[in-house]
């Protein structure tokens, strides 16, 4: 007998999860610790029916809800996590959350909801730390614009079930998750939209603006700006025209040095960092070693 094919629904799938309860167990003691998880779990009910989700299951710790855009979940698990850490003001142990999501197609059957996009939502909250928000490259460039700017490119990560590995996104729901450079060069200073960035390496210049507002950077002959060298990564890092400031973002294996004139190096590794002003940039090898491979940056307000 033929199998009907069921229909699917594209769906924002969000797992939040406690972190910490085991401690908060053996901290509190299990009646008091159980209504602590309790009264979480009840927040982040309510701030998801609030903002349009609905809860599909809690298991322990964690909850299980779906959203019919990519915009809804992420500005959700943004809501979530800014609810939590208001509360954490006021109390000695404080709870956290972390936040897996991915947008794609679900079968809907009866209550619940199954297919692979859950399964990659499973995975991706596994992946997250504690007041961290993970997603998908898919669940990205599902978003508006403007939102894909609140994102950064954290890992490529192989998956159970998948063949190939995931791009994993995080989302930014905190102003100071931005390294920032010491140092009177580099320090804020107020970018406005007609801002830009020039980048030189040897011979070749580029710039970044509100009209250009991506780079990449390295070995791979698919960046912009190439640097054929044996310690940059393939696609070692980029830079991003984001809310009128450039962030660099490193994403290689050996990590990026950058360094203001005059200033000790900054050292990052899936990290971002704040340009601003002038200095010098270099993929995987330290700047105070003077490699040949030095990429000079002028930021102009």
């Amino acid at each position: 007998m033929q199998v009907m094919e069921q229909p699917t629904t594209t769906l924002a799938i969000l797992f939040a999860d406690i972190s910490g309860s085991t401690r908060l167990y053996e901290t509190l003691g299990d009646a008091l610790a159980r209504q602590r998880v309790a009264d979480c779990l009840a927040v982040l009910t309510n701030t998801i029916q609030q903002r349009g989700g609905t809860v599909i299951k809690t298991i322990g710790d964690e909850v299980m809800s779906t959203f019919p855009s990519a915009e809804g979940a992420v500005r959700t698990a943004c809501a979530m996590q800014e609810s939590l850490a208001e509360r954490a003001a006021f109390s000695k142990t404080p709870l956290t959350i972390r936040v897996g999501l991915h947008y794609g197609p679900a079968l809907i059957e009866a209550s619940d909801v199954f297919g692979d996009a859950v399964n990659l939502a499973a995975r991706i909250v596994g992946l997250a730390k504690a007041n961290q928000i993970l997603t998908s490259r898919q669940t990205v460039d599902s978003l508006p614009a403007p939102m894909r700017t609140m994102t950064r490119h954290v890992d490529r990560a192989p998956l159970k079930g998948k063949q190939e590995a995931t791009d994993i996104y995080e989302v930014i729901w905190r102003e100071d998750e931005l390294t920032r450079m010491e140092g009177p060069s580099l320090s804020p200073s107020s970018v406005t939209s007609g801002a830009r960035l020039s980048l030189r390496f040897r011979d070749k210049e580029l710039e970044i603006n509100q009209e250009c507002s991506t780079i990449t950077l390295g070995r791979g002959q698919e960046n912009d700006l190439v640097i054929a060298d044996e310690f940059a990564s393939r696609l070692h890092a980029r830079i991003e025209f984001r809310r009128g400031k450039f962030v660099l973002l490193d994403q290689s294996t050996n990590g990026t040095f950058v360094a203001a004139p005059g200033e000790k190096s900054v050292y990052l590794h899936r990290e971002e960092l704040l340009l601003q002003g002038a200095g010098t940039i270099s993929l995987g090898r330290p700047l105070e070693g003077e490699p040949p491979t030095v990429i000079h940056f002028t930021c102009d307000a």
